[in-house]
C-alpha cells in the first residue's frame, strides 16, 4: 500500500487486523507487565486503563491463566501477575492462549472443491506461518521497553493497591 504521496515511492503498511479478543489479550498482558511491575493487578484496574469491558477481560484472563501466562493471587491486594518473566512471554503465546494454535485459528485452507479451481489454497497456511513467526519474535520485555521509549504513561503506584473500606 502506498502512502498516497505521488513520486515518493515509500510504502506504508496498513494495520494488521487481529480479532478483538487477541487485541484485548495483548493489551491486558502488556498492561500487567508494564504497570504491574511484579505486583498483583485487578482486572477491573486493567480494564479501566485499557478501556476493555471488565467481564470480557476476566474471561480472557481465565484463558491466559489456563495457558500459564498469568497467575491469580487471592485475598486483599490480590489480582493477576505474570506467571513468567516478560522476556519469556511472546505475543504468539498470548494470541494462541485465547485463539488456539494458528493452525486452527481460521487461517486454515478451505476444503478442497470437487471441481478444480485456481484459488491459492496454500496462501492461508503461508500467512498463518508468517504471522505466527512474527508474533513469536516479539516478547513482552521488548514491548515494555518500546512503550517506555514511546513515552506511554505508567500507572501511579497507588493504582496497584486496592482501596480499603476506610479509604472509600
Amino acid at each position: 500500500m502506498r502512502d498516497g504521496a505521488p513520486g515518493r515511492g515509500r510504502a506504508m503498511l496498513a494495520p494488521m487486523r487481529l480479532s478483538r479478543q487477541a487485541r484485548y489479550a495483548m493489551s491486558g498482558v502488556f498492561d500487567l507487565a508494564y504497570n504491574g511491575r511484579g505486583h498483583p493487578v485487578q482486572v477491573r484496574v486493567i480494564s479501566e486503563r485499557q478501556r476493555i469491558p471488565p467481564r470480557y477481560l476476566e474471561q480472557i484472563f481465565q484463558r491466559l491463566r489456563k495457558a500459564e501466562l498469568v497467575a491469580g493471587k487471592r485475598g486483599p491486594g490480590g489480582g493477576y501477575v505474570l506467571a513468567r518473566e516478560p522476556r519469556e512471554i511472546t505475543l504468539r503465546d498470548i494470541v494462541e492462549a485465547v485463539e488456539g494454535p494458528f493452525e486452527r485459528a481460521g487461517l486454515s485452507p478451505e476444503p478442497v472443491a470437487a471441481a478444480p479451481d485456481h484459488r491459492p489454497r496454500f496462501l492461508w497456511s503461508l500467512v498463518a506461518e508468517n504471522l505466527a513467526g512474527a508474533l513469536a519474535e516479539i516478547d513482552l520485555d521488548t514491548v515494555c521497553r518500546r512503550a517506555a521509549r514511546e513515552a506511554v504513561p505508567r500507572s501511579e503506584p497507588a493504582a496497584l493497591v486496592p482501596l480499603t473500606r476506610e479509604e472509600l
